[in-house]
C-alpha cells in the first residue's frame, strides 16, 4: 500500500518557498507570519489527517513540493507528541508546544542535523533561509494549537492515548531531533 501524498501537488499551483524544493502553502491560521491567508482544507490539516497511517511507513516516495512540507510538518508533530507526553492538561499542553513552536533546536532544510538534507534543497541566501525559518515557525505554531485541540478531548485530563500511542514511532525511521535529545 502507498503512502498518502499531499493533494495539493495535484489540486493548485504551490508557491516555491524561496530557492527551495519546499511548498509555501496557505493556511488557515490567525498566527503572524508569512504564509498566504486560506479559510479552506490547509495543509496542516492534511498532515494531521495523514500522520497516523503515514507514521508506518519506512519509504516515502516525494511526489512535489507540497509533499515535502507535509514530511517536515510531520515530523514536528512527532517531536509535539514526545512533549504532549509530560503535559497534565490541555493548558499546560498549550503552553509546552507554543514553546516547541519558538524552539532554535529545530533544525530546517540544509542545516546539520535536519534528517532529509539529501532530499531537499538548502536556502541560498539569507533572505530565503529567513522566509523559510518565518514559515515553517508560523506553520508550527498553527500545527500546535490544532493538534492540542485533538490530543485533549477533555481539557483537564491528560492527552489522549490514541494520539500518545505514536510517540515512540518515527516516520521513515527518522526524527526532527536525535530521539535521546529532549526539547
Amino acid at each position: 500500500m502507498p503512502a498518502y501524498h499531499s493533494k495539493f501537488d495535484l489540486e493548485t499551483q504551490v508557491l516555491p518557498l524561496g530557492n527551495t524544493n519546499m511548498g509555501k502553502l496557505p493556511l488557515r491560521t490567525t498566527v503572524k507570519g508569512p504564509a498566504p491567508q486560506t479559510s479552506d482544507f490547509d495543509i496542516i490539516d492534511e498532515a494531521l489527517q495523514y500522520f497516523k497511517p503515514n507514521i508506518f511507513f519506512r519509504e516515502f516516495e516525494i511526489k512535489g513540493a507540497a509533499d515535502r512540507t507535509m514530511i517536515y510538518l510531520i515530523f514536528y508533530i512527532t517531536e509535539c507528541l514526545r512533549k504532549l507526553q509530560r503535559s497534565p492538561n490541555k493548558i499546560a499542553a498549550q503552553k509546552d508546544l507554543a514553546a516547541l513552536a519558538l524552539s532554535h533546536q529545530l533544525p530546517i532544510p540544509g542545516e546539520n542535523g535536519f534528517p532529509l538534507n539529501s532530499m531537499y534543497r538548502a536556502p541560498q541566501n539569507k533572505q530565503d533561509e529567513d522566509e523559510m525559518r518565518a514559515y515553517l515557525q508560523q506553520a508550527r505554531q498553527e500545527l500546535g494549537l490544532r493538534l492540542v485541540e485533538l490530543a485533549f478531548p477533555q481539557p483537564q485530563e491528560r492527552a489522549s492515548k490514541w494520539w500518545l500511542c505514536f510517540a515512540r514511532r518515527r516516520f521513515m525511521d527518522k526524527g526532527l531531533v536525535s530521539q535521546g535529545v529532549v526539547l
